[in-house]
């Protein structure tokens, strides 16, 4: 009875030991999805360094990849070299009459992403999963950035005398904005607004995610 008795007392200090980092977690993903969001400002005074940018791609060595391929590239880009990418972008195609980035919030460091060989779905796939998973790196960091897909290729492929053509720019930098979610049904419109210096962005509610 009594190695009985300790094996019981054993397995329930291993269940409170391990259910709360579980829960921990959690709760780290919740928050780092939650603050993850598309900035098109910038703190001007928050220097983005190449070692910080060398972190943020690194997590591309653990990550999946379809077929495990390994195909996609990075340029980084720090402040000395932004000049050479900024003419070439567009932010807030959704907003045109605000001009974004406005004077003084532009990004000052980036992550310019190539592929080895071309673009087909799994390439595109490995795309998708790279570039969250930066971004969530750089949330954690306590920075943040945006997808960028409106650009200029070839003016950034000679620009930066790439052997590839870039399939994706992002930005990294401290987010100089107020972002907020807002809950939709599936027949609302997507498109993101702003209203009284809050940057609104739409998202469907899981009831309509899910397929019944």
């Amino acid at each position: 009875m009594a190695d009985n008795y300790l094996e019981k007392k054993m397995e329930e200090y291993r269940s409170r030991s391990t259910t709360p980092q579980r829960q921990s977690s959690a709760a780290t993903l919740n928050r780092l999805l939650l603050l993850n969001r598309s900035h098109r400002g910038y703190d001007q005074h928050r220097v983005v360094t190449v070692e910080e940018l060398r972190r943020i791609v690194s997590v591309n060595t653990r990550i999946p990849s379809a077929r495990n391929q390994q195909c996609l590239r990075y340029r980084l880009v720090t402040r000395e070299e932004a000049h050479l990418v900024l003419p070439h972008i567009k932010l807030g195609g959704a907003l045109p009459e605000l001009h974004l980035p406005t004077e003084g919030t532009e990004p000052q460091a980036f992550i310019i992403v190539c592929s080895t060989i071309e673009e087909n779905k799994w390439v595109d796939m490995d795309l998708g999963i790279s570039a969250q998973s930066m971004l969530l790196k750089a949330t954690e960091m306590g920075l943040g950035g945006i997808c960028i897909g409106a650009f200029n290729a070839q003016a950034i492929t000679e620009a930066f005398s790439l052997p590839h053509s870039p399939l994706l720019i992002i930005a990294i930098g401290k987010g100089a904005e107020q972002i907020q979610l807002t809950e939709i049904s599936a027949e609302e419109s997507h498109s993101y607004y702003r209203k009284e210096g809050i940057h609104y962005v739409p998202k469907v509610k899981l009831d309509d995610l899910v397929i019944s």
